[in-house]
């Protein structure tokens, strides 16, 4: 994890080209999973789904253009299939990939028609890479081969939840990202806060993940660590502005937060919290030095990113709390359903 995202940094950085901290961003999210090395008809799969994701904004223009309200409709129904696919047992990775490649694409192309296919073009582009860079993280660090041991131990697949537990799980998710899409949908500096826009899709997803009430302080949590990285990363980068600097730190970090994502051959409990902490860490550090190492005009954009993404983390935790508190039926600490208990 830490090598494959530190590579893509580097590579991207290097190259400079447009949102070139998607494709490390990308890489991230698949190696933070417990997945063995791809395979082609995996890697071809998630660069589809992040492609068509992407590309189905652009279906919806003519709706976001001419007909806004119709097309504000048909991408709250794909809002939902996104969370939905998740909810229901689906990869996390390819959840995430299409509600980042929905939302970007969709919130942009309400202001720009132009600037909405080259995004959806460029996120084609970074998925390709990040694979790239799972594939060259596989070949540089392979798993250990299973031990016989952990074979006669390896515990059985989790049983998918039930269709309604799903369905909640999904909308509370969709409720969380819906209000600032639709602030994106009808304000014209939607292109300039595309990052602010990752970072809420990303908290759905997070909080679709943590299904019981600890979603919404899970979520405040990752931001807040994930900030106070950054913030360190940020300082370093300010005394030694290089790209090597930089690469090594995002290298570090993650060596740091690995023990926390990933417990044996599985998950940590806590490891989706420390998954979205880095992740916010990248997602806050990378606009900043794509801006200029140390420079006080990106200094200042650094802070101001962070100060959108503690109250992003806020609103986030309190639409929980809301939801789970005047749902009818409300979500335990396991994530199953449980029914108001009866009057006495």
């Amino acid at each position: 994890m830490a090598v494959g995202t530190a590579l893509g940094i580097w590579v991207s950085q290097a190259m400079s080209w447009p949102m070139a901290f998607v494709a490390p961003l990308l890489a991230f999210v698949f190696l933070s999973l417990p997945l063995p090395r791809p395979t082609l008809k995996m890697t071809f799969s998630f660069i589809l789904v992040l492609a068509l994701s992407s590309y189905a904004g652009v279906v919806l223009l003519p709706f976001l253009q001419y007909a806004r309200w119709v097309g504000v409709g048909l991408f709250i129904l794909a809002l939902f299939h996104t969370f939905h696919f998740t909810a229901k047992g689906g990869s996390a990775a390819l959840g995430t990939f299409m509600t980042l490649g929905l939302t970007l694409v969709a919130a942009v192309g309400s202001v720009s028609s132009v600037v909405m296919v080259e995004i959806a073009k460029w996120m084609t582009i970074s998925a390709v890479w990040a694979m790239v860079f799972v594939w060259l993280a596989h070949a540089l660090i392979p798993d250990p081969p299973p031990s016989s041991d952990l074979a006669a131990k390896k515990p059985s697949p989790a049983s998918p939840p039930d269709p309604e537990t799903a369905r909640l799980r999904a909308m509370r998710s969709m409720l969380i990202v819906l209000p600032v899409a639709l602030i994106f949908f009808f304000s014209s500096a939607s292109t300039s806060y595309l990052i602010v826009m990752i970072k809420v899709a990303t908290m759905g997803q997070q909080a679709n993940i943590d299904s019981s009430r600890s979603a919404g302080r899970s979520m405040l949590l990752s931001t807040v660590i994930g900030g106070f990285g950054a913030i360190i990363a940020w300082q370093i980068l300010s005394i030694w502005p290089s790209l090597f600097v930089y690469t090594l730190v995002v290298l570090l970090l993650a060596l740091l937060v690995g023990p926390k994502i990933f417990q044996g051959t599985g998950l940590h409990p806590k490891g989706a919290m420390w998954s979205y902490a880095y992740l916010t860490m990248i997602v806050v550090l990378a606009p900043a030095v794509t801006d200029g190492f140390g420079s006080d005009g990106a200094t200042s954009a650094f802070y101001t990113r962070l100060f959108l993404f503690i109250v992003i983390a806020v609103y986030g935790s309190i639409a929980v709390a809301v939801f789970d508190a005047f749902w009818p039926r409300v979500m335990g600490e396991d994530g199953a359903l449980r029914g108001k208990p009866a009057p006495a």
